[in-house]
């Protein structure tokens, strides 16, 4: 399991990245049916919320999660309200602007602003494997094919947002480099798992 130095030093909430050494099941977790997407969903049980790529919730007891394998999975902290987001964040989402999406629907649930706000962004693919085609590539400000960071992406678009820099943690480790760590779909294609990413507020206290 991996976590956050950011997130660990908060002692009202759990989290955990978690690896294909540490496997994790999304059971007694809220989860999604993930589409690539900048949808967002509120959670206030455990079960599969719906249809999109983001889930926030202030309800003490509630696990929000996502899956990935290349993809980057964003756990977010509101330290004044105590609300947390769970995001899963591949190329299609952070071009949409996935992370801010929850930024903004946790500001409209539960008053978030930016400035409160902690954010750690775990295990994806690295630029030094996610070469992509000249179409994607011009979602990030790329003239041609080459590699993309997505993990500084969305680390640059929270900081935009207002989450201060400080406030941003990457966690690092390449899936696709790792196999020993970590799933990856870009490496094993079918074959691949999915690594369980969570967050939640465990005490009102």
């Amino acid at each position: 399991m991996i976590y956050s130095n950011l997130l660990s030093e908060i002692p009202w909430l759990q989290h955990g990245f978690s690896t294909r050494i540490d496997p994790l099941s999304q059971e007694g977790m809220a989860g999604l049916r993930q589409v690539h997407s900048a949808i967002v969903l509120a959670a206030d049980q455990a079960g599969v919320a719906g249809e999109g790529d983001s889930l926030v919730t202030n309800i003490a007891g509630v696990p929000v999660s996502v899956r990935t394998a290349d993809c980057y999975p964003i756990l977010v902290a509101d330290m004044k309200n105590r609300a947390v987001a769970a995001i899963h964040a591949g190329w299609r989402g952070t071009a949409a602007g996935i992370a801010v999406a929850a930024l903004r629907a946790m500001n409209g649930r539960f008053g978030t602003q930016p400035a409160d706000v902690i954010a750690a962004i775990g295990p994806g693919i690295g630029e030094c494997c996610y070469e992509v085609g000249l179409e994607v590539a011009q979602q990030f400000g790329l003239q041609q094919a080459g590699c993309v960071n997505l993990a500084a992406a969305n680390r640059n678009q929270l900081i935009s947002a207002g989450v201060p820099e400080a406030s941003v943690e990457i966690t690092g480790g390449c899936t696709r480099c790792d196999a020993a760590q970590f799933h990856s779909f870009r490496r094993d294609k079918e074959r691949a798992g999915r690594m369980i990413s969570f967050i939640e507020v465990s005490s009102l206290r």
